[in-house]
């Protein structure tokens, strides 16, 4: 069995953004050699999450608008007594979760028609780390 391990840097203008990361974690996996196994996508922070689903706009404008009727923003945290200003961002990151496993096959990552891998920023404007592990033979 192979293992590679491969980091992404990211550092968002926004607080909130999402991030397709499809392409990165293919190139890990091409990187790795891999034909058959599975990869391994973490979020390396508290206050972001990664995710599986579409690749549209408007689906993405829906998730961001959901999450803020989950854990809106700007609203009296106990979490903010302790001098952060993040408590919905933590929040967020639970209900999004912070990694998933995708399968690779043939040497391709094994998806639905529309899957793509999206990193979920809640509290961003600062350098974050994505870890991508790659397993397989």
């Amino acid at each position: 069995m192979k293992f590679h391990t491969k980091y992404l840097w990211v550092h968002t203008k926004n607080i909130h953004d999402y991030i397709n990361i499809t392409r990165d974690v293919e190139e890990a996996m091409l990187e790795s050699g891999i034909k058959e196994g599975m990869i391994l996508v973490s979020a390396m922070h508290i206050t972001a999450g990664i995710y599986v689903n579409d690749a549209e706009s408007g689906l993405i404008h829906d998730i961001e608008q959901w999450l803020e009727q989950v854990a809106p923003y700007n609203i009296n945290y106990k979490h903010h007594q302790t001098g952060e200003t993040n408590g919905d961002a933590h929040l967020k990151s639970l209900v999004i979760g912070h990694e998933i496993i995708v399968p690779v096959t043939n040497g391709r990552l094994d998806f639905g028609t529309w899957q793509q891998i999206y990193y979920a920023e809640f509290d961003g404007q600062r350098d974050k780390r994505i870890l991508i592990k790659v397993m397989g033979e």
